[in-house]
């Protein structure tokens, strides 16, 4: 959410982000928000004055009182009175006003980074640099589905059973190897310096309202029934949502945060879910990072938490590339964001692994968190990026490490966390 100020100062540059956003039917928003911001501003000039007028009025009665002028002080008490009841209507009227301002602030985007290309939609972000190089090996890489299948790891017919489409059971050595990917993944990121949490799964609309647009929650998140709380789509949700309302003394920045959690998504969409891999489900497991810094260093950790993903899957020998995301692919609440995308040997293409994004003072703006510094309080920079999400990270490390006999190859920097094994082969 930006700044009403900085709407009021820069309508036209406000209106030439959304613009390229390709959001042309938010346009008129600027001008009603502005007109909105002149209304309060007028009613907040009232009720100041009358505010004076009666603390003005209160003195003159008590000084009426200490002159036995009790008649003269009573009609100053009417006129107290009524101007109280025209404080409670500006005061009322404000209020509706303001929420109605922030309403449709919520709406209009966040201005982009000057970096970030223009398109329309995701077909137009920009491959930006390749890691590892993408191998076609001379033998078939089956469906990942398959892969878990003969291997006697994966079973989604039992979970269609007891819980629909989009699950699944993992099972034996596949169940263990995601694990074990989920705990590299946390010591990958302690090593790193981050502190590792692991946050509330549930989290209330507030904070919802705070970390992502009404569209987002509408299609990823499931709401428990006759209760203020969602099930959490990412952790970042909860992580950004810790530090809600607070002050952080500027000492402690940057904060430098990761975390695991379950994660639930409705996955409405286009898209629809997979009946039998893995690629889109319900629900999944995550390692995120979470950084809070102040907004000049924001994109110097931006840089750093994209690069750290990309390490971690080269450790793991799968390729990788990272694709900028375009402004019309752009979350309302992003400055700049980018995917990395792992490589299929078996598509011949690459598919997201991971987004990392900065939001510059959206979220701490919603949530109002802010730092304590030498010359006040200011609001903070908010960042997420994904380490690791599976099973759709499994996914790239299965076909990336599938041999020629069926068996899949474990790199050396997972082989601690599957109890020394050099492969996964069928029993």
């Amino acid at each position: 959410m930006l700044d009403i100020k900085f709407v009021r100062e820069n309508q036209e540059l406000v209106k030439e982000n959304i613009k390229k956003k390709f959001q042309d039917e938010k346009l008129p928003l600027v001008d009603e928000v502005i007109q909105l911001d002149s209304k309060v501003r007028e009613l907040k000039l009232k009720g100041d004055t009358l505010r004076q007028e009666r603390n003005t009025t209160s003195d003159e009665i008590g000084i009426l009182f200490k002159q036995k002028k009790t008649d003269e002080a009573n009609l100053k008490k009417e006129q107290v009175i009524k101007i109280n009841e025209q404080l409670n209507k500006i005061e009322n009227e404000e209020n509706n006003l303001l929420s109605e301002l922030k309403e449709k602030m919520m709406i209009i985007p966040q201005i982009i980074d000057d970096s970030v290309p223009i398109g329309k939609d995701d077909s137009e972000n920009v491959e930006l640099e390749r890691f590892g190089d993408p191998v076609i090996p001379d033998y078939e890489i089956p469906y990942h589905a398959d892969i878990c299948n003969a291997l006697n790891g994966l079973d989604k017919d039992s979970a269609g059973r007891t819980s629909g489409n989009g699950f699944y059971y993992l099972m034996g050595d596949i169940a263990r190897v995601h694990s074990a990917m989920i705990s590299y993944a946390r010591d990958f990121m302690i090593d790193k310096g981050f502190t590792y949490c692991i946050p509330p799964f549930m989290i209330r609309s507030d904070v919802v309202n705070g970390v992502m647009s009404f569209a987002e929650m509408e299609n990823m998140m499931y709401k428990i029934e006759n209760e203020d709380l969602y099930l959490i789509g990412t952790s970042e949700h909860s992580m950004i949502g810790k530090f809600k309302g607070q002050i952080v003394k500027e000492e402690d920045l940057p904060i430098t945060l990761t975390s695991y959690s379950p994660c639930f998504r409705k996955e409405v969409g286009a898209h629809g879910l997979e009946e039998r891999g893995l690629y889109r489900v319900h629900q999944f497991e995550k390692q995120e990072m979470v950084v809070l810094c102040k907004k000049e260093d924001a994109m110097d950790w931006y840089n750093k938490m994209w690069s750290y993903t990309v390490e971690f899957f080269r450790s793991l020998d799968v390729p990788v590339r990272t694709l900028e995301c375009c402004s019309g692919d752009l979350a309302d609440l992003k400055v700049k964001s980018c995917d990395v995308e792992a490589w299929s040997p078996r598509q011949q293409k690459y598919f997201e692994v991971g987004s990392c994004s900065t939001l510059g003072d959206a979220q701490a703006r919603r949530l109002s968190i802010r730092a304590k510094g030498e010359n006040g309080n200011y609001l903070l920079a908010t960042l997420n990026n994904t380490v690791l999400a599976s099973p759709r990270g499994l996914i790239a490390f299965l076909e990336n490490n599938y041999q020629k006999d069926g068996s899949i190859k474990i790199p050396k920097a997972l082989q601690p966390y599957m109890g020394g094994k050099e492969k996964i082969e069928k029993k």
